[in-house]
């Protein structure tokens, strides 16, 4: 069922900072940040040869991503992305198979601009897994 890794997510206190340190010390492509109001996200992506980072910030006060960063102030790994080539055949397996999908269960627009949906980290190892239709 899953696919390529398409991104690890890391959310961070500082956008700004972060982007510095992945342009300006390890080397990376990085991308402009880009607010997703509807996620409570704002993203900037660093383009690696196999894969992406996603650096995660808060964006409003319903932000899904405040919480992670009053538990973790300093940040840290949030969520891993995995590409899926049916994102409405891959949830009715999963919740077949007795996984919980987050939220209404039905794909939202992602970053990319394509289908997403978020699996419950306590069944998957305790990782928070997004799926992402491609």
């Amino acid at each position: 069922m899953i696919g390529k890794l398409n991104h690890v997510a890391i959310v961070v206190p500082d956008l700004a900072a972060a982007s510095a340190v992945y342009r300006d010390t390890l080397g990376g492509d990085v991308s402009d940040p880009h607010d997703l109001p509807e996620h409570g996200v704002t993203t900037v992506f660093v383009n690696l040869p196999n894969t992406k980072i996603e650096l995660l910030h808060p964006f409003g006060d319903d932000s899904p991503i405040a919480k992670f960063l009053q538990s973790n102030p300093s940040g840290g790994m949030h969520h891993i992305c995995y590409e899926v080539d049916n994102i409405i055949a891959a949830r009715d397996k999963l919740l077949a198979d007795g996984a919980r999908v987050l939220g209404s269960g039905e794909p939202k627009i992602g970053a990319h601009g394509k289908p997403v949906l978020f699996l419950h980290p306590k069944d998957f190892c305790g990782t928070l897994v997004e799926l992402e239709q491609v």
